[in-house]
């Protein structure tokens, strides 16, 4: 372990300023590399809903009193969005007195919390209400009284259980990798979904940024958190070509796993030190989330993060002049509780992620690219987490 820092330099030493694509182009992420190799399988996911099963994990219990209402629900064929609108009429209320921990895919089977502030009012017949507007696609687990408002941030994770079916390719393969992907986790990419169909959403944050007028107001977070992340990702891709998004090397901002803190690797830290820790996944290195000010790293990595303004100076241009700052993000995120299960021609893999990680950066190592593609609900445009990197980063 200790030869991990001299090769995490000698990777650092490829490092150059980032050559640009054309940036109506960064939101399609079929181009982004691995980080070992062509994936081993090929297989059709998302042929159903149940295919892609989500568990949002909480991470305490209800308070059990206050005016608030924790809701508790199952639902498929629907994106968050349509159930808080729905909650809100139900139980009469604003839409902001309603909140969630995060935005959940419309196609795949998902068990999400939501909170409803009463104010005072009588509460409704939630089975009824929700049976009612949405049939059998919604199904209420439980409800409880809690103190505060649910908000992004407040989940400790997601569970994944994701079956993909037709599975052909080498199997053998597939678990050495698979023990790979458990050992030393994959490249924290933001995934399709944050991105819309064909990657639309950043083609629509750059005409916004040119001088278009939004559609509707409600575009503007999704579209910039759309650009923040296509920036992200390429600083990613750039780290993943190089080698190096899995070693720390002097100059990197490192985030201490399963919380928000980071410090900057500097000259008095040991790099013995340093590169076990990251080699143990105790520390992860980190890119930028574009906004004012300066990036916090130093020495070469410092010059590849400001590279970025030269790269794509429309894209972080706007993300300042519309009040984001410079926030951080792991570029590696290790599957936690994870199984790889072989069901005849089919295979079933469960794990757990932090918030505001994607299930496609674990998938992406495993299936080749078309097996990926039903991920991105024509229409849909949803994100997973569109709040996450534009507050307090949860992840």
């Amino acid at each position: 372990m200790t030869e991990a820092a001299p090769i995490a330099l000698e990777s650092a030493a490829k490092h150059a300023a980032l050559i640009p694509i054309d940036p109506a182009r960064l939101g399609e992420v079929g181009s982004l590399p691995g980080a070992f190799g062509p994936p081993p399988l090929r297989g059709a996911l998302r042929l159903a809903p149940a295919d892609f099963a989500v568990e949002e994990m909480l991470g305490f219990e209800p308070d059990g009193s206050g005016q608030h209402r924790l809701i508790h629900l199952q639902k498929s064929e629907l994106n968050t969005a349509e159930v808080a609108d729905a909650l809100a009429r139900l139980a009469d209320v604003a839409r902001n007195a309603v909140g969630y921990g995060g935005r959940k895919d419309r196609r795949a089977l998902t068990s999400q919390w939501f909170s409803v502030d009463l104010a005072g009012r009588e509460e409704p017949d939630w089975t009824q209400g929700l049976a009612k507007v949405f049939g059998d696609r919604v199904r209420l687990l439980a409800v409880a009284p809690h103190r505060r408002k649910l908000r992004i941030g407040t989940l400790t994770g997601n569970r994944f259980r994701i079956r993909v079916r037709g599975i052909s390719g080498d199997r053998t393969a597939a678990e050495a990798r698979w023990a790979q992907i458990l050992a030393g986790g994959v490249p924290n990419y933001f995934g399709p979904q944050r991105f819309g169909e064909r990657g639309g959403n950043v083609r629509q944050a750059l005409a916004w940024f040119a001088g278009e007028r939004l559609s509707r107001r409600s575009l503007r977070d999704l579209l910039l958190s759309a650009a923040r992340s296509a920036l992200f990702n390429q600083l990613l891709a750039e780290r993943v070509r190089a080698g190096s998004w899995n070693q720390a090397e002097r100059g990197d901002v490192l985030q201490l796993d399963g919380r928000g803190s980071w410090f900057v690797f500097g000259i008095n830290d040991a790099p013995d030190d340093i590169a076990h820790r990251v080699d143990a996944g105790d520390l992860h290195p980190t890119g930028p989330l574009w906004g004012a000010g300066e990036p916090a790293t130093g020495e070469r990595i410092g010059v590849l993060e400001r590279s970025l303004t030269a790269a794509y100076p429309e894209l972080t241009a706007g993300l300042i002049r519309f009040g984001l700052r410079q926030d951080r993000r792991a570029l590696r995120v290790m599957p936690r509780d994870a199984k790889l299960l072989w069901q005849g021609d089919d295979l079933e893999l469960t794990f757990a992620l932090p918030p505001g990680a994607f299930a496609t950066s674990v998938l992406k190592e495993l299936l080749q690219a078309p097996a990926l593609l039903p991920e991105q609900a024509p229409g849909d445009g949803m994100l997973a987490h569109p709040e996450d990197d534009l507050i307090e980063e949860a992840g």
